[in-house]
């Protein structure tokens, strides 16, 4: 399977599901993720984003952002994969940044270190179910809204989240990740 779109089984895989069917109030800003997946592949790493056809024009926004030597490290999965690729691949990463989603459920189930990253909505209520997992969010006023959209129209929950942040949450293999209690 990994063959099938270039994947080399020898280099440490970090996958991220960018997208959220529940609304852009969940979505962490594709410049973000571009930012995260940069560092990562200069570190070392290759990429895999993953969703379904409605993530399409999110994960390849990513992907346009990343530098252009740097693509060939970076894996655009969404809606090439069929769900059960997609949990056996999800397993296989090292480190799964994503947005709160129903991939974050899969890749938790199967055992991923997970950076979880909430917008409008509170791990309170949808937690990973997963002791390897990083909880980051913003502090801000407005969240938890738990809308869709952003009713004042400024995603600020999700923008005004650094990539360095998100960034600084990522275990390398020696270190063990501890849940954040935020």
């Amino acid at each position: 399977m990994f063959g099938k779109f270039g994947i080399d089984t020898g280099k440490r895989l970090i996958g991220i599901c960018p997208g959220a069917e529940f609304g852009p109030a969940k979505r962490w800003p594709e410049n973000h993720y571009a930012d995260v997946a940069t560092k990562l592949i200069e570190a070392g790493n290759q990429i895999c984003l993953f969703g379904g056809p409605k993530d399409t024009s999110v994960t390849q926004s990513i992907v346009d952002l990343i530098p252009e030597d740097l693509q060939r490290n970076c894996f655009d999965l969404a809606g090439k994969t069929s769900l059960i690729d997609a949990v056996d691949m999800l397993a296989a990463c090292h480190t799964v940044f994503t947005n709160d989603s129903g991939l974050m459920h899969v890749a938790a189930s199967v055992g991923a270190n997970i950076v979880a990253i909430y917008g409008s909505s509170s791990p309170q209520y949808t937690p990973p179910l997963t002791d390897k997992v990083q909880v980051v969010n913003t502090d801000i006023e407005c969240r938890p809204c738990f809308k869709r959209e952003c009713p004042f129209g400024h995603l600020k929950c999700l923008k005004d989240l650094a990539p360095q942040t998100v960034l600084n949450l990522y275990q390398h293999p020696s270190q063990s990740v501890q849940p954040d209690n935020q």
